[in-house]
């Protein structure tokens, strides 16, 4: 009798190995290495030797027309905006996010609107009882929702009750790694396991017509767990985001094959379950003060929605060799390049400074039209001197100290007239982009080309903007160097 084959598999990357190492060599983590059975191994040549030939395929030119996909649209706005439109027909979508982070609860939400617009929806929850996700659905108000539940981890079970002429029309599995597959030799959340449960599940959605809705678990560093292939097998990818200690959510769009990838969707946690939030940037900005130095209202853009929130910086004398450097909510390499600007191209002394940055409201913000608005906050908090309040800043900074226009500037000002700002510290429209369009009424623009033109709007005419160490901090340490 033939030995069973052995292979032994890294569950962080999905790399194969033929002996077990504490160290993957793919991805670098140590203990992810796990043993498993190889499948049997098929004929030579998969098969092609063996067999006859193929039929031939008819192929089609790229003109002609095709039909939009059908949609079902829960009435969640969020939901069915960050989904380009609502859940697409057939379709099979990922979500992923922190433990306790609210995945459940959305789903359920969104089948619980669902099946009141008579659309059958089934919940199947592999993580916990059915009395678990009842008792949910009463705290949330949902009780009387006609969503079929069922607790089940068996892919075949699934794939089988879901075949029926009565099935429903979406399904949601929570989650994909407690799934497992009878002719899969691991245990469930294995990287084997969770590729075979979702390619069977992605396979029934296809053929059947089913939404089906995958919960994934996410790493420590927050990507989600199994095999990267997992995320390109279904045709979107949903990240649900958000700080413990704030009650917002941002729902964010990073693949989609039916709609705009890198939309966001807000949402604000009560104790009702997760609401919608139709204007953000107010809510954003609602606990905003004015009046205070190293604040300043950046208009972004997160997917096809403008989005106003307000940038926070402190920067104070340290007492230490190598000065602090926080920020949360940007990318801290972002902000070591805009401090290098301000002190090679604009002679502002940082360096010797603690810089905190902060985004309020627990929003990340990636895109480089930040810059300026960073930028702004920092000399701001160094000189003492507020930024307007009723200012909003944008704009792109390159290593030359320039300032770079950015996509979308019509669209940004528009939201900043709507919400009460009457001004924007903007990049200039070079002469090559053809002429300016008109700000919206009310507010007014003013252009920079260079950062030095933004520092010399904050620099106070009796003293420049450097700030060293505290006093007396140098002499203290002269002294004990003298001792």
């Amino acid at each position: 009798m033939a030995r069973p084959l052995k292979r032994y598999v890294c569950q962080s990357c999905g790399a194969v190995t033929t002996k077990w190492s504490g160290r993957c060599e793919s991805c670098g983590e140590w203990n992810t290495i796990v043993e498993e059975s190889a499948p049997a191994p098929g004929p030579a040549g998969g098969g092609l030797a063996r067999g006859g030939r193929g039929r031939l395929l008819e192929f089609t030119g790229l003109t002609g027309s095709t039909p939009q996909p059908p949609r079902l649209k829960s009435g969640i706005n969020e939901f069915d905006r960050v989904c380009g439109g609502g859940l697409v027909v057939g379709s099979a979508l990922l979500i992923g996010g922190d433990p306790g982070i609210g995945k459940s609860t959305l789903l359920l939400q969104m089948a619980a609107a669902l099946a009141k617009q008579n659309t059958t929806c089934a919940y199947i929850s592999g993580e916990e009882a059915v009395d678990q996700v009842r008792l949910r659905a009463e705290r949330l108000g949902l009780a009387d929702a006609p969503v079929q539940l069922v607790a089940a981890t068996s892919v075949r079970d699934i794939v089988a009750s879901l075949e029926r002429p009565e099935a429903p029309k979406v399904a949601v599995i929570d989650s994909i790694q407690t799934m497992w597959l009878d002719t899969v030799d691991s245990t469930p959340g294995t990287v084997t396991q969770v590729r075979a449960s979702a390619q069977a599940l992605v396979e029934l959605a296809k053929r059947r017509g089913i939404a089906v809705l995958l919960v994934g678990h996410v790493t420590k560093d927050g990507a989600i767990a199994g095999p990267r292939v997992l995320e390109h097998m279904v045709d979107t990818v949903l990240y649900f985001e958000g700080e413990r200690g704030h009650q917002f959510r941002i729902l964010r769009t990073v693949k989609n094959r039916f709609g705009p990838t890198d939309e966001i969707g807000v949402f604000e946690m009560s104790d009702r379950g997760l609401a919608d939030v139709a204007n953000p940037s107010a809510l954003f900005l609602a606990d905003r003060r004015g009046h205070v130095s190293g604040t300043c209202v950046f208009a972004g853009i997160e997917g096809t929605r403008p989005l106003l929130v307000e940038i926070q910086a402190l920067v104070s004398p340290s007492s230490l060799a190598t000065p602090r450097r926080a920020v949360v909510g940007w990318d801290s390499n972002r902000l070591a390049m805009v401090l290098a600007v301000l002190e090679a191209r604009c002679g502002v002394t940082v360096g010797a400074n603690d810089v905190y940055l902060n985004v309020a409201g627990g929003l990340r913000i990636g895109e480089p039209a930040a810059d300026l608005a960073v930028a702004a906050a920092v000399i701001s908090s160094l000189a003492d001197e507020q930024v307007p309040g009723d200012m909003v800043v944008f704009g792109e900074i390159g290593l030359g100290g320039e300032v770079r226009p950015v996509g979308q500037r019509e669209a940004r000002l528009r939201e900043a007239a709507k919400l009460g700002f009457r001004s924007a510290l903007i990049p200039q429209v070079r002469g090559g982009s053809g002429p300016a369009p008109r700000p919206p009424e009310g507010i007014a623009i003013d252009e920079i080309e260079h950062l030095s033109d933004l520092v010399a709007r904050f620099q106070p005419a009796d003293r420049p903007l450097k700030r060293g160490r505290r006093e007396g901090s140098s002499d203290r340490r002269r002294d004990q160097d003298q001792d």
